[in-house]
């Protein structure tokens, strides 16, 4: 079983200039690994992130968004893997982290730890989707599953992570949306 943290951390080595979109416990492990502008936190949005990486793809398809969503999230908002499809932007990669639970609202079991994140994404209609419980398989296979069309689909496997701080304030912070919406905007 992988971890969420040492995924996001080779995940990271990968990161250009793509837009990161995250919720919760996934927004909190991605920020302290790789601060940044092009940071798309939406926390309080539970559920929302793929759809928010979705309006960021389609209005920017010159550039690259990564969505790195929790299980319990996905669950909360599982009709947006079909408009993904549908509308299948060539740009978006959507991970999601199966830890079998909602981690963010105290650890508790999601309804069935045996669904297929990836095999739904498939039968919706995503141009490729992987399942990764192999930290050694998920570093060899990272770069090509980036450089690939979309919408592309990613299981990780990860055991449930020590208790984070959700410090909103700075996750939050007004500053942080400034610079984001700076960066994006940016053509350069």
């Amino acid at each position: 079983m992988m971890k969420r943290d040492q995924c996001f951390r080779i995940l990271a080595r990968h990161i250009k200039d793509e837009a990161v979109v995250s919720t919760y416990s996934s927004a909190v492990d991605w920020v302290e690994i790789n601060p940044r502008p092009l940071n798309y936190l939406s926390i309080g949005a539970m559920g929302l992130d793929s759809s928010h990486g979705l309006g960021l793809a389609l209005g920017r398809p010159d550039k690259r968004v990564i969505v790195l969503q929790g299980d319990g999230s996905l669950l909360m908002n599982l009709g947006s893997l079909v408009t993904i499809a549908a509308l299948a932007p060539k740009n978006l990669v959507h991970f999601v982290a199966q830890n079998d639970s909602y981690e963010a609202n105290g650890s508790q079991p999601i309804p069935n730890p045996k669904v297929d994140f990836a095999g739904i994404a498939r039968g919706a209609g995503y141009a490729a989707c992987y399942d990764f419980s192999d930290l050694k398989n998920f570093e060899q296979q990272i770069a090509h599953l980036l450089e690939q069309e979309g919408p592309v689909f990613a299981t990780l496997r990860v055991e449930p992570s020590k208790p984070l701080k959700y410090d909103y304030r700075s996750l939050y912070d007004p500053e942080k949306r400034q610079a984001f919406k700076t960066a994006f905007a940016s053509r350069t």
